[in-house]
């Protein structure tokens, strides 16, 4: 198989994969688990994770030396990776996943999914200000607004009534944001460091830049810590299936895979795979909570993938 569909094929199923991270966190909200519990809990669950096969592998040590030779030793080149990572800690993992969330308390779902998913847009333009070589062409631009008017399609199922709410929409275009900026950001990343060693510092900075947000709202801490959170909650065997497969699968592995590929399809084409991310929502919805598939569906399936199809040509 031509190692090109290759990536494509993992870059879709990793796409999947989070698009129905939707439908588990919706479960464990129902069981009691705040938005920033959730992502914290897996991120955390991620972090170990990696930074165990880190140890075991040697990728620690090796990472270290690799970085020192690179910066000659200078603690200002020492001092900008880190900046590099914190950056893409942040736009990928706290900030991004802290404004997506709370939109959700101030407008309604088709909103935020809309705003969010035409984040390829935003990224290429973004990327294409810093990157004269990633500048969509002619045939790309027509792909990429396909796809657009089928996530339209998908999401407003039939439905096109929107309701502003400038506080809502202004968090679902802060992710938007975040997402297009990880993007950009992990052009340089993938060029100097392994995927391993960037996905494991993008849980750390995600972890460590939600302490703020704890400070402000400590209600939501464990009640060990003077919160609200009862750990034995993570004990009931569903919850802790909705959590495993979040940390592990749709953070750990699908955080990790999605570094090496957008090393091998570019950040612009990776990126368009957002577009897939409501149609493995709504399959997965069918699944576990019954929720029904339409002809709008259909339709923004088939826009979406003829629109990725030509936004992959050059």
């Amino acid at each position: 198989m031509n190692a090109r569909v290759g990536y494509h094929l993992v870059a879709f199923v990793t796409v999947a994969i989070w698009g129905s991270t939707f439908v588990f966190t919706k479960l464990l909200l129902l069981n009691g688990l705040s938005p920033a519990q959730i992502f914290t809990l897996r991120f955390l669950i991620a972090y170990v994770l990696l930074l165990a096969f880190s140890l075991l592998k040697g990728d620690e040590r090796r990472s270290l030396v690799l970085s020192r030779q690179r910066s000659g030793g200078s603690w200002k080149s020492l001092l900008k990776r880190e900046l590099l990572m914190l950056s893409l800690g942040v736009t990928g993992g706290s900030v991004y996943f802290l404004t997506e969330n709370e939109a959700l308390n101030y407008t309604t779902t088709t909103n935020v999914s809309l705003i969010v998913c035409s984040c390829p847009l935003v990224a290429a333009v973004l990327i294409g200000l810093f990157y004269k070589s990633e500048r969509l062409r002619p045939v790309q631009i027509v792909g990429t607004l396909m796809a657009v008017l089928g996530v339209s399609a998908v999401v407003l199922n039939g439905h096109f009534v929107l309701h502003l709410s400038p506080v809502g929409d202004a968090l679902a275009l802060g992710a938007n944001l975040c997402w297009a900026i990880y993007s950009l950001l992990m052009i340089p990343a993938n060029k100097h460091y392994g995927a391993l060693f960037i996905t494991r510092k993008v849980f750390l900075y995600g972890l460590l830049t939600m302490i703020p947000y704890y400070i402000l709202v400590p209600a939501e801490l464990p009640v060990q810590l003077g919160g609200t959170l009862d750990l034995a909650i993570l004990l009931d065997p569903q919850v802790l299936t909705h959590l495993l497969f979040l940390g592990v699968v749709a953070s750990c592995i699908c955080f990790l895979v999605w570094t090496w590929v957008m090393d091998k399809l570019g950040a612009m084409i990776a990126t368009n795979y957002v577009y897939v991310n409501p149609l493995s929502t709504i399959v997965v919805a069918s699944l576990v909570l019954n929720e029904q598939i339409t002809v709008y569906f259909l339709l923004g399936a088939l826009l979406i993938v003829g629109g990725m199809y030509l936004a992959d040509r050059k």
